[in-house]
């Protein structure tokens, strides 16, 4: 047998202490006691629940992009400098020595004929390479071109020519300035060609010919007698040769000396 007990009769055995047995459907009607509400204001001092913060990762510093080395830029190795060549050798000893022929000129015009020493034969033509062909005994080397000149006595005869050979821009040859020669020599009808210097004598003779080899051995220009020594502009740079072409000099008076009484 069951009691049907509301809820206040319920409460009121429960007061005076006794214990009311409900069937399980009875029991499941009953609804739960709610807990007590907590009071809305906390007691002082007491702890408040704060979350604790959550440490943040460090954030990597902003980096600049890498950029991949630039490549090493190859170095151009200098072009190698031409070889020289016979052919470009001599192309280079043409154009600097291109040379262009002055017409023989009367270096001592004013001498008296009556008083040419005997021995000096018909006339002489000096063919040299000088600095200023207008004025040709000007400056050192022309002074000492009409010492030595004047120590053959020469500055006594009226017919001593000089062909004066001067540097020209590329485009002459040394062979038209031996065609020239052979001209004048033809005309002058000199006794002598007296050849100054390495330049001159390669030009007169069309010799390639080191200078010393053209001072020992016998030349002729169109028939005439020809003698090679230094010129003066060597002379003055290398003062231990003027003895040798003092001898040279001897020589050249010596042959037009033995023509002359031949």
């Amino acid at each position: 047998m069951s009691l049907s007990l509301d809820a206040r009769q319920r409460a009121m055995l429960q007061e005076m202490g006794v214990t009311v047995w409900a069937p399980a459907e009875a029991a499941a009607a009953v609804p739960a006691a709610a807990p007590p509400a907590r009071s809305a204001s906390a007691p002082e001092g007491a702890a408040k629940a704060v979350p604790s913060p959550v440490a943040a990762a460090p954030v990597p510093a902003a980096q600049p992009p890498r950029t991949s080395p630039p490549a090493p830029v190859a170095q151009r190795a200098p072009a190698p400098a031409p070889a020289s060549t016979p052919a470009a050798m001599a192309a280079g000893s043409v154009a600097a020595g291109s040379l262009s022929l002055h017409a023989p000129r009367a270096l001592y015009p004013t001498a008296d004929p009556a008083r040419t020493p005997a021995g000096l034969g018909s006339g002489w033509l000096i063919v040299a390479e000088v600095p200023d062909p207008a004025e040709p005994l000007a400056g050192d080397a022309g002074k000492l071109l009409d010492n030595m000149l004047r120590a053959m006595q020469l500055h006594r005869h009226p017919r001593v020519f000089l062909a004066a050979l001067e540097r020209t821009a590329p485009g002459g040859s040394d062979a038209d300035v031996a065609g020239q020669l052979t001209q004048a020599v033809a005309m002058l009808q000199p006794a002598m060609v007296l050849v100054l210097g390495h330049v001159a004598a390669r030009a007169a003779l069309a010799s390639t010919e080191p200078l010393g080899r053209l001072r020992a051995g016998p030349h002729t220009l169109a028939g005439c007698p020809a003698v090679v020594t230094y010129d003066p502009a060597f002379l003055l740079r290398s003062q231990d040769n003027k003895a040798a072409a003092w001898a040279d000099l001897c020589r050249a008076l010596a042959t037009v000396r033995a023509a002359t009484t031949a």
